[in-house]
C-alpha cells in the first residue's frame, strides 16, 4: 500500500451553476458548488533525491460538491496532472542506472465532507470561514512512459519492463483536511492538504530489487527499456540478473497544489 501526498490546494468555487445570478437567486438557498483549478503537481521517488523538490508539473481540476445538510457534503473530482523523473540529475549512484520517466494521470474520485460551522439557512449566510475534513475513494489512470535514445517516446506499462504485469488503473483513497473562505456570495476560496493511498509501487514503473533476466522479457524494445545503463556508458559491465534497479520500500509520493 503506498501515499501520495497533496500540499494544500486552492481552488475558487462557483455556487449554484444552476441559477440565474438575480437578487432572487441569491436569496435562495444553494447546495450545489461547481470548482475549477490548475495548479503544480511533484513527483518524490526513486527518481528524485531526497530533500528536493525535483521537476514540477501541472493539474487541472474540475469538480462538484452537494450539501446534503448544513455541514455534510459529497464531492465528485475529476483530476488531471503530470509528474515526471529522472536519474539524469541524481547524486549518488543512481546516475548509472540512467532510468527516467514521465506520466500524464487521471483521477476520478468521489468524497464525503463534514464541516466543523454549519452552513445556515441560505447559501449567502455560510460562514465566512470554515474547516472541514474529507475522506473517500477513487479510481487513478497511470500511464508512465520513456524516450529512447533516438527521441522516440514509448509507453513502459506494456513493455513490462521488469517481467512483471501490472495495471494502469488504481484505486486510491482520498483523505485530509481543508479550509474554506467565503470571497463573496458567489465564491469561495477553499485550502486543502490531503493524502492519496494507493495499492502500487509502479507510478514510475520501477519497484523490484535487481534487474530481471533479459531473456525473461518479452521483447527487445522490452530489454532496451529495462537497463539503460549502457546508454550513459558503452562499456558498463553488465551481468543478467546483476545491479540494483528498484526499491519496494521506497514510497513514491505527489504533491500537487492548485489555484
Amino acid at each position: 500500500m503506498k501515499i501520495l501526498k497533496t500540499i494544500p490546494v486552492v481552488i475558487f468555487l462557483l455556487p449554484s451553476l444552476a441559477c440565474a445570478q438575480s437578487f432572487y437567486a441569491i436569496r435562495k438557498e444553494r447546495s450545489l458548488i461547481g470548482s475549477i483549478g490548475t495548479g503544480t503537481a511533484n513527483y518524490f521517488g526513486e527518481m528524485v533525491n531526497p530533500k528536493e523538490y525535483g521537476k514540477i508539473r501541472y493539474n487541472i481540476v474540475i469538480g462538484a460538491e452537494y450539501y446534503f445538510t448544513n455541514r455534510i457534503s459529497g464531492r465528485a473530482e475529476l483530476t488531471y496532472f503530470r509528474i515526471a523523473g529522472s536519474d539524469a540529475l541524481a547524486d549518488d549512484d543512481r546516475i548509472e542506472r540512467n532510468l527516467s520517466f514521465f506520466s500524464g494521470n487521471i483521477e476520478l474520485s468521489t468524497v464525503g465532507t463534514i464541516s466543523l460551522f454549519p452552513m445556515g439557512q441560505r447559501f449567502y449566510q455560510r460562514p465566512k470561514l470554515n474547516v472541514f475534513a474529507f475522506a473517500g475513494i477513487g479510481v487513478l489512470f497511470m500511464n508512465p512512459k520513456a524516450k529512447r535514445q533516438n527521441g522516440e517516446t514509448v509507453a513502459l506499462q506494456p513493455l513490462q519492463t521488469e517481467g512483471i504485469k501490472y495495471s494502469r488503473f488504481q484505486p486510491v483513497i482520498p483523505y485530509g483536511l481543508g479550509l474554506k473562505y467565503m470571497f463573496d456570495p458567489f465564491f469561495n476560496i477553499t485550502i486543502e492538504g490531503g493524502y492519496r493511498t494507493t495499492f502500487t509501487d509502479y507510478l514510475d514503473d520501477v519497484s523490484i530489487e535487481r534487474y530481471p533476466d533479459p531473456s525473461s522479457l518479452k521483447s527487445d524494445l522490452s530489454r532496451e527499456m529495462s537497463d539503460r545503463r549502457r546508454e550513459r556508458d558503452p562499456n558498463y559491465p553488465i551481468l543478467p540478473g546483476l545491479g540494483k534497479r528498484g526499491n519496494k520500500k521506497a514510497t513514491p509520493i505527489i504533491m500537487m497544489g492548485t489555484l
